[in-house]
């Protein structure tokens, strides 16, 4: 990990009131320019002291050097609590256009525990939330050959149980802030990223334009049949899904996620599944997510085709989640990356 030294001083440390905290290291990849709260030293300070003041409540003590991980989206931060590489506890800050993700990943532990990782703490009103470890990721068991392409879609399915047992609780999410991607919002978020993009030439706009004819369609079939909002994670990859036990699998990360048709959750997995293990294997995605769904009175050739539609749209929202960036932040990458998804629209062929 790339990182640059970094002692982060806690409340009292430069008077001598209270003991140095451990050292920080902070890893900013690539956006050594993004514009973020951890420049601050007061704002440090209260997000670290809010952290430490949870973990003595947890009974937990560090036991060792602080890693920061500081993004344009979030801000990180790993505190060691044992020998271990899983003896860790995690403070995150979402920046405040996902600052919804601390209140609702609360929420969601009290909605589906056993889908979700239970929060030691979660400030809502500021975007902080702390976590214990979850387990290895989905993405070291596959590329160690500890997994294979039968987990993804084990976990797939799981996450389709999950959307299901969620559907109660749309207007609820709706209420914690998270964003609206449902098929009636569509045209009116595609409109929005086509006029406001100032990556797209002309003739791009204009051909965007051309195609909306097209997005009514799509919206329009997608509403007949009837299937509930629900949450979609919108980034649904092999590298925000948990493996804490054999065979079970648990979803985290929020900050892209939208009230939406659940089947949107559909597009990052399938392309996922598609790049390890051949196009060929979309169709198993396709259907193991769908099997936990085959339940609610709409034959298996009807929820393919409202897959394929709501796949096909889930473009618009992971165009406008390339936004959820702290304040000041330069945002020219992504207006790139929106801007290729929302041609993905229509250029792409049909993923499912």
């Amino acid at each position: 990990m790339h990182s640059e030294a970094e002692t982060c001083p806690g409340p009292g440390a430069a008077t001598g009131a209270a003991p140095a905290p451990p050292p920080t290291s902070v890893d900013r990849g690539r956006f050594g320019d993004a514009v973020t709260p951890w420049e601050r030293a007061g704002w440090r300070a209260d997000a670290l002291g809010w952290a430490t003041g949870h973990l003595a409540r947890h009974g937990l003590t560090e036991t060792g050097p602080r890693e920061a991980r500081v993004r344009p989206w979030s801000i990180l931060v790993r505190f060691r609590t044992g020998p271990g590489e899983r003896d860790a506890v995690w403070f995150k800050a979402s920046a405040p256009a996902a600052g919804f993700e601390a209140g609702l990943g609360g929420a969601l532990a009290a909605w589906v525990p056993d889908h979700v990782m239970t929060p030691l703490a979660v400030d809502a009103a500021r975007g902080w939330s702390l976590w214990p470890d979850g387990g290895p990721l989905l993405r070291g068991a596959l590329d160690r050959g500890e997994a294979g392409r039968a987990d993804w879609l084990t976990a797939v399915g799981q996450y389709a149980r999950m959307q299901r047992a969620l559907t109660p609780y749309a207007d609820g999410m709706t209420e914690l802030g998270v964003p609206g991607a449902r098929t009636a919002d569509l045209p009116r978020i595609f409109d929005g990223l086509v006029e406001t993009n100032p990556t797209l030439a002309p003739d791009t706009r204009r051909a965007l334009r051309a195609g909306r004819p097209r997005l009514l369609d799509w919206c329009a079939e997608l509403d007949t049949f009837g299937i509930p909002d629900s949450l979609d994670h919108s980034d649904l990859h092999d590298g925000q899904v948990l493996t804490p036990a054999a065979g079970r699998f648990t979803f985290f990360d929020w900050g892209d996620a939208a009230v939406a048709h659940p089947f949107a959750s559909l597009l990052v997995p399938a392309r996922d599944v598609r790049e390890r293990y051949g196009p060929e294997s979309v169709t198993a995605v396709r259907e193991a997510y769908l099997e936990p769904w085959t339940d609610i009175g709409i034959p298996l050739p009807e929820l393919s085709r409202a897959a394929t539609l709501a796949v096909r749209l889930a473009a618009l929202s992971r165009a406008v989640s390339w936004f959820r960036l702290f304040p000041g932040t330069p945002a020219a990458d992504c207006h790139e990356a929106s801007a290729y998804w929302v041609g993905a629209l229509f250029a792409e062929p049909d993923l499912l």
